[in-house]
């Protein structure tokens, strides 16, 4: 292992997602008001799960876990992001990037393995339903979400201390609007090979892997929905799929694009936009998806707002 030498660069420069002054003023509205949103969204998700009797079971429990995480994964970038969008110098300092690389890896690397677990947790309640409070009781729910924060969080210690055992000396301006691996890794000027391979090395584990077990849990739960007779019956078990299913599409289409793309089509500009997707927009949709598609979520906030309205 070569010797640390941190010297050279002591903050960096994010070059953010624009070189135009005329777009940053709208560009800080936008993202402003995405970011609101997104803070509403999820907040009142956590709120309304953990206050709804209703609501109270694994799904719901796992769907609250991912709305923390969206909450949190969008609040490690954007609010950095908007305050770029109204100074000049974009500076971020060498700790605090290094802080948000880490956040940012270990935020995206827990919302992967909730979508696999959330799959799990379809195909125990379709493909075995008596067995799924056996299955997927307080105790086993509890563990899944251990295991899914511990992973992340060894993970995100890892990359985020090989990334940045590099020396860096070529620049200190990374061409993003954050701070994430290949960018910091092309400003080094040692060898990356190893933190490349480790990046991919993640990826393949966590990201394929989870796509593995989303993949597995939706053949044998449309086998099983397959062979129910009736058709109301059917489209119900479809229907408790369809927000899950949404989810991983938008998500894992956008990371996958991203990371596992021909290397003749590589273009930084592209990777802003892709990024775009699983740190702004992803977090925003979530709990629209969830709330929107999922009749249970909708009566529960009608009463909360009844409620509500009442006490007035």
């Amino acid at each position: 292992m070569e010797e640390r030498n941190h010297s050279e660069v002591t903050e960096f420069i994010l070059s953010g997602l624009t070189d135009h002054p005329d777009l940053q003023i709208p560009l800080f509205g936008v993202f402003l008001l995405i970011y609101v949103i997104t803070l509403v969204g999820n907040g009142g998700m956590i709120l309304l799960i953990s206050t709804e009797p209703r609501l109270q079971t694994p799904m719901y429990f796992f769907i609250k876990n991912l709305s923390f995480c969206d909450l949190c994964y969008s609040s490690v970038i954007v609010p950095k992001m908007l305050l770029n969008f109204l100074v000049e110098s974009n500076s971020i300092s060498y700790t605090a990037c290094a802080v948000q690389l880490y956040f940012c890896t270990f935020f995206q690397d827990i919302e992967c393995l909730f979508l696999a677990v959330m799959a799990y947790d379809r195909y125990v309640a379709i493909c075995n339903p008596l067995l799924y409070t056996v299955n997927m009781s307080r105790l086993h729910c509890n563990q899944l979400v251990s295991g899914v924060y511990a992973v992340g969080m060894v993970d995100a210690v890892i990359l985020t201390c090989f990334t940045f055992w590099r020396s860096f000396c070529h620049s200190n301006i990374i061409d993003h609007f954050y701070c994430d691996i290949p960018p910091l890794l092309a400003l080094s000027c040692s060898d990356t090979f190893i933190s490349e391979s480790l990046m991919f090395a993640s990826l393949f584990y966590i990201e394929v892997s989870s796509v593995v077990i989303i993949l597995f849990s939706y053949v044998y739960i449309i086998l099983t929905i397959l062979g129910i007779h009736s058709t109301e019956s059917r489209s119900k078990a479809f229907s408790t799929c369809t927000f899950h299913l949404t989810a991983v599409v938008i998500f894992y289409g956008t990371v996958l694009f991203m990371y596992f793309r021909p290397t003749s089509s590589y273009s930084m500009d592209t990777d802003k936009i892709a990024s775009i997707f699983y740190t702004v927009l992803i977090p925003l949709l979530n709990p629209l998806i969830y709330s929107l598609r999922n009749r249970e979520v909708k009566e529960a906030l009608r009463k909360a707002m009844n409620k509500i309205l009442s006490n007035y």
